[in-house]
């Protein structure tokens, strides 16, 4: 039986060591691997893994991607003291979740998001 087991997207960027320090500094996230070339690399923060690309012109094309978590408030806290582009703050969505946004320094968005509680 086929069996999905995890996402690592690849979000292209302007500049990758640019990219790192933002993604380490205000996200959180961890550089697990660099490639020696200098244009790839992966970031981590618990079970989500990043592929960062260098690419000029894809770069110009941000992408976008979503990522489930638990405590939304506090994360969501952490990354505003780190000092990420919080581009929409938590907000609580009719579809049974609450999320919030945030952009990379190549415009690449993030939603992060957390399913209500039931009693909500």
């Amino acid at each position: 039986m086929q069996r999905l087991t995890r996402v690592a997207p690849e979000l292209p960027v302007s500049d990758l060591a640019q990219a790192l320090v933002h993604y380490e500094r205000q996200l959180g996230f961890a550089t697990v691997m660099t490639m020696p070339s200098g244009n790839y690399a992966i970031v981590e923060r618990d079970d989500v893994a990043l592929h960062l690309y260098q690419d000029h012109e894809a770069a110009s094309r941000p992408h976008s991607l979503h990522i489930f978590v638990t405590g939304l408030d506090e994360l969501e806290s952490e990354l505003r003291k780190r000092g990420a582009r919080i581009t929409q703050a938590i907000t609580r969505q009719a579809w049974g979740n609450r999320d919030f946004r945030v952009l990379d320094l190549s415009g690449n968005a993030i939603k992060f998001t957390e399913p209500l509680a039931e009693q909500e």
